[in-house]
């Protein structure tokens, strides 16, 4: 069981915060991370690395850069890309974004579409914007000092 606490959210599973979305993905082989952002992001910013716990983040854009429409095939690429990963409908799904919102709206999307177990993971990759107004510096995956990597 991973310590720490989980909120339940309107149409999903609840929101979680980052280390206890890496310890939980660290100690169910079957949870998975799925990040929402846009390819831009992914390429610039940077991703989760899940390579130390042998596990990779599966990418799925919530919605496309540059105009930031949502993705109207979210779900079906989501469903498809859970299945070809051989994933359940009861696994644990992490959602990620830059700060939490958009992973939220995916996390009640996958929900609809039958999986029960779909966390939105508060803080995201980047966090809240900070004093300076810059993120990844007060909370969120890089913030919190979890491994990360940047092309």
């Amino acid at each position: 069981m991973v310590s720490g606490s989980f909120n339940e959210g309107p149409g999903y599973a609840g929101d979680v915060g980052v280390r206890d979305a890496w310890e939980a993905l660290a100690a169910d082989p079957r949870a998975v991370l799925i990040d929402v952002r846009t390819v831009a992001e992914w390429n610039f910013v940077g991703l989760p690395d899940l390579e130390s716990i042998g596990k990779r983040v599966l990418l799925v854009e919530w919605q496309r850069f540059p105009d930031m429409a949502v993705n109207p095939a979210f779900a079906d690429e989501l469903g498809e890309a859970l299945a070809d990963l051989g994933v359940g409908a009861d696994a644990p799904l992490y959602f990620i974004c830059r700060s939490g919102a958009r992973s939220r709206s995916a996390a009640t999307v996958a929900t609809a579409g039958g999986f029960t177990r779909a966390f939105n993971v508060a803080g995201g990759f980047e966090g809240a914007l900070g004093p300076d107004r810059h993120r990844g510096c007060v909370d969120g995956w890089k913030a919190s000092g979890l491994p990360w990597i940047q092309s």
